[in-house]
């Protein structure tokens, strides 16, 4: 099996719900948002976002700013509030030494995840990177997960690993790639979906299973 990991971007490599409710915080606040739009925003974005949420906001609160223009600000705003820690990204800096392929396969939007790659500093440390909206399709789609292989220039059919905390998008996906699963704990586990491979509480310790495998 090749020395293959796809990473899940949120809630595994970077803190989205600390980062989206300080975007969020700023956008109202820039805006002069009500208390019921600001909970409008929370609701509608808790899960993902892209410019369609943006475009209903404007409509549905009747904002005198275009709705491209709220998207753009949202997406700045949380390329400056996302974090990833600094043991993290220590982590996928040894996997990388050890001749691991690193890949970051995450639903959502483009131009959204990308920045949040740059901010944080993840783009400088993987090979390849797969977000839904490049093929309008989403984990736990098994073209997802080839295109992400296939941007870090390897075979999806050689095996690797698949690290994530979705139950169903990372781990389903993943078996259903063919891949070995690590599951970062955290969301409730679904009834009849296989076990992961490995469950760890961070994804540090994904990262210190992957470098035993090398040992």
């Amino acid at each position: 099996m090749q020395n293959l990991a796809l990473f899940d971007l949120d809630g595994t490599l970077a803190d989205r719900q600390s980062a989206l409710d300080d975007a969020v915080t700023g956008l109202c606040k820039e805006h002069g948002l009500a208390a019921d739009a600001e909970q409008w925003l929370r609701t509608e974005l808790a899960d993902r976002a892209d410019a369609t949420d943006f475009a209903r906001l404007q409509q549905t609160f009747e904002l005198p700013v275009s709705a491209a223009q709220l998207w753009q600000e949202y997406v700045n705003l949380m390329a400056s509030a996302v974090t990833c820690r600094p043991e993290v990204l220590e982590g996928l800096t040894r996997l990388r030494a050890a001749s691991w392929t690193i890949g970051i396969i995450t639903n959502g939007a483009s131009d959204i995840q990308r920045a949040k790659l740059a901010a944080t500093g993840l783009a400088d440390l993987v090979d390849g990177v797969a977000v839904s909206d490049d093929l309008e399709i989403r984990k736990p789609d098994p073209r997802l997960f080839e295109l992400a292989a296939s941007r870090c220039a390897v075979r999806l059919a050689n095996g690797g690993w698949m690290v994530g905390d979705n139950p169903a998008g990372d781990i389903g996906g993943g078996h259903q790639a063919g891949l070995r699963t690590i599951w970062v704990r955290g969301r409730p586990w679904p009834d009849g979906l296989p076990a992961a491979h490995h469950v760890v509480d961070d994804v540090t310790d994904a990262i210190t299973i992957l470098l035993a495998e090398t040992e």
